[in-house]
């Protein structure tokens, strides 16, 4: 809703029908100066991939955001945008929103990210469809690719080499039809509680399974975990599929490395929740990125579940967990981070007692129906 609001005020006319989404497009220079200042809500997503089509275009825009948002670093995207010509100011010396950007004439980089960050890179293959000649963007590990799969469909032309992203301007782009894949990182949730409560059967369909996404999947069956991955199609270059899995097999720990990080970065909070469950001591290194996301996502579910009878020590990059613990239910505090009320919602379905969530309304924000799915689940 967000990316919607921010299209709109740029001159886009968009219809929701509650069901599809309608987007009459104006072309890669058909976009106005906004009125007004534009709000990105608690969207991270939104501000930095806005970022990249904001400066390749000749008019002046400033980007804010809630208290959450404007707390979070955008030095990551503004410097290498300044290097491709456009005018980017910002709080703090430049580091953190509101944005304000004076875009134009942008010229091709060749860039190597310093840390794995598919909103960096995707600002960056954005703004290159802007920029004279060819952009190409290294990642240290493989981040997630939706935009490296959608752009082509639009007619951009994307070339995939390894951990190489190489895109070219000057291809006009082409309405299409895309069908979104159900979120994985929504159904993790589910499916870990699905994996930690006894006989609980739980079957999620048409669930988008692209490898860059799906490293809890890998994580938790290393932990002893199956999974019944069925009938896998393609829809609109995503993969998709249906997921199964069953409840009370016992889980055993493992070592989480760096390179694993970028493909669970969502599912973190969620997976610790499933470490306290597991047998022997699991360790998350590699994870420093968590720190600067809606919440400070280490600190808080290592604070929060150590309140329900964990036992956890934390590291600067992750955290190790000792299991297998029996939780007992208290009350807990979200941080305003949707992800880690999730998280500690599922958590409360495996403590002796009752647990209360506190600030839970940041749910709604990225999955409005969670809780009506979780009370139908137990009832």
């Amino acid at each position: 809703m967000s990316t919607l609001n921010a299209l709109r005020a740029l001159g886009v006319d968009i219809e929701d029908t509650g069901k599809d989404i309608i987007v009459k497009g104006k072309g890669i220079n058909g976009l106005k100066e906004p009125n007004d200042v534009i709000d990105c809500g608690n969207s991270g997503t939104t501000m930095r991939l806005l970022s990249g089509v904001l400066s390749g275009n000749p008019f002046f825009s400033v980007l804010t955001g809630d208290k959450s948002l404007i707390t979070r670093p955008m030095a990551r995207i503004i410097l290498p945008l300044q290097e491709m010509g456009a005018e980017i100011w910002a709080r703090d010396k430049n580091k953190y929103p509101p944005l304000a950007i004076k875009g134009g004439a942008l010229r091709a980089i060749k860039y190597t990210l310093p840390v794995a960050s598919a909103q960096v890179k995707s600002s960056l293959l954005l703004a290159g469809l802007y920029a004279a000649g060819e952009t190409e963007i290294t990642e240290p590990a493989k981040s997630r690719d939706h935009t490296e799969r959608m752009l082509p469909a639009f007619g951009s032309y994307i070339k995939v080499d390894g951990l190489r992203v190489t895109i070219k301007s000057g291809t006009e782009l082409k309405g299409t039809d895309v069908e979104v894949p159900g979120d994985f990182s929504s159904s993790a949730f589910f499916l870990t509680g699905g994996l930690l409560i006894k006989n609980a059967d739980i079957t999620i369909q048409g669930v988008g399974i692209n490898p860059t996404r799906t490293g809890i999947i890998s994580a938790l069956q290393d932990m002893g975990a199956t999974f019944d991955i069925t009938n896998k199609r393609t829809v609109s270059g995503e993969p998709v599929a249906d997921i199964h899995c069953q409840g009370g097999k016992a889980l055993r720990a493992i070592n989480i490395t760096r390179e694993q990080i970028p493909s669970l970065i969502d599912e973190f909070p969620i997976l610790c929740v499933a470490a306290t469950q597991a047998d022997g001591t699991t360790t998350i290194r590699g994870a420093e990125e968590l720190r600067v996301k809606e919440s400070d996502r280490i600190k808080s579910i290592a604070t929060e579940l150590i309140k329900l009878g964990a036992e956890i020590r934390e590291f600067e990059d992750g955290l190790s967990i000792r299991g297998k613990s029996l939780l007992r239910g208290t009350t807990v505090e979200s941080y305003g981070d949707h992800r880690i009320a999730m998280a500690l919602s599922i958590a409360g379905l495996i403590a002796a007692g009752t647990t209360t969530v506190n600030g839970i309304s940041s749910v709604n924000i990225s999955f409005p129906g969670f809780f009506e799915i979780l009370r139908s689940l137990t009832a």
